[in-house]
């Protein structure tokens, strides 16, 4: 009788020992997921303000050379004063996303300049963009596989129900502007 009671607290003390451990684990992961989240929003807020300080210099150098596009640089300085200003990351993607289509429209201007094509500053500043756009780009997805990461344990089992249990919120995933959605028309 002492032996089975003595097993019976021995099963007791594991299973309780396991619960401990699991619910330590899913706080833990939790924990190390959402900042991964929050870390990879901080890169994405990274590069676009050095998308949006490079575009004063890239504005100089083309102005220099195409003076007549006043509306184009009027509309990439409010976009990119809105991008300083945006608080929250989904407000900072789409005041980015703004700005990119008005520095496409910019570059196509320049593009059409021959002297300023071959402009050594206005190359580097184009090959800087280029960089900081690829940059954005692997943030993003890396920001989103995170909060892949973090959906999948917090709906499978057992993390389902630790994530119940730690209040824990879903995150959103970062989405593709409508915009940005449509092949380019492309004319041969």
């Amino acid at each position: 009788m002492v032996l089975l009671a003595t097993w019976i607290l021995i099963v007791v003390l594991i299973l309780i020992a396991l619960v401990i451990i699991t619910a330590i684990y899913y706080y833990n992961r939790f924990v190390i997921l959402e900042n991964r989240i929050d870390n990879s929003s901080a890169q994405i807020d990274v590069q676009l303000k050095k998308r949006a300080e490079l575009v004063p210099s890239l504005v100089k150098v083309v102005k220099s050379y195409v003076k007549h596009e006043k509306e184009i640089y009027d509309k990439i300085t409010m976009a990119r004063s809105g991008l300083m200003k945006s608080k929250d990351l989904n407000e900072k993607i789409k005041a980015g996303d703004i700005l990119q289509n008005f520095l496409g429209r910019l570059i196509a201007i320049a593009e059409s300049n021959p002297q300023l094509r071959a402009n050594e500053n206005y190359i580097h500043l184009q090959q800087e963009l280029s960089a900081i756009e690829d940059k954005v780009a692997y943030a993003r997805q890396y920001y989103n596989d995170s909060v892949m990461d973090y959906e999948n344990t917090s709906e499978k089992f057992p993390g389902v129900f630790f994530f119940k249990l730690y209040g824990r919120k879903r995150k959103d995933y970062l989405k593709i502007p409508e915009s940005q959605r449509h092949y380019p028309n492309i004319e041969l």
